[in-house]
């Protein structure tokens, strides 16, 4: 069961971030080393047409990593973190349409989280596979 110090951590402070609000991302939901993400379409993330910008596929990316890390932490130990490794492969153009990103935790040590991220469009459809390396503490 998830502390719900962590939850607030993972709402609040995370997904509705300046920069996260900023893109509109919304949480569907939380659990333990696990989390979904739901990123809205708008004409403002998009590059070129309807296809969705990688900045901002990859800015969802490391906002799920992130949640996910922290939605397995100590609120008693954690104090802090940052992402301190990221690697994105794009697999498809996202076009038109939102984006889900789940993301969960491969491994937990004292500090370091290695997360896997998949992004999948409406059609459920990967379009990223990431891997990301984040530090808590």
């Amino acid at each position: 069961m998830m502390d719900e110090r962590i939850g607030v951590i993972v709402r609040e402070a995370i997904v509705r971030s300046p920069y996260g609000r900023l893109l509109g991302i919304e949480v569907e939901s939380v659990a333990p080393d696990r989390v979904c993400l739901r990123l809205p379409y708008r004409p403002e993330i998009v590059t070129v047409g309807d296809v969705v910008h990688g900045g901002a596929i990859s800015s969802l990316v490391d906002v799920a990593a992130t949640a996910a890390a922290w939605s397995g932490a100590d609120p008693d130990v954690a104090a802090r973190g940052t992402t301190v490794g990221f690697s994105v492969s794009f697999l498809s153009a996202a076009r038109g349409a939102y984006l889900v990103a789940e993301a969960c935790v491969l491994r937990r040590g004292k500090a370091i989280c290695v997360c896997d991220v998949t992004v999948r469009g409406a059609d459920g459809e990967p379009v990223a596979k990431a891997l990301v390396t984040y530090k808590l503490g």
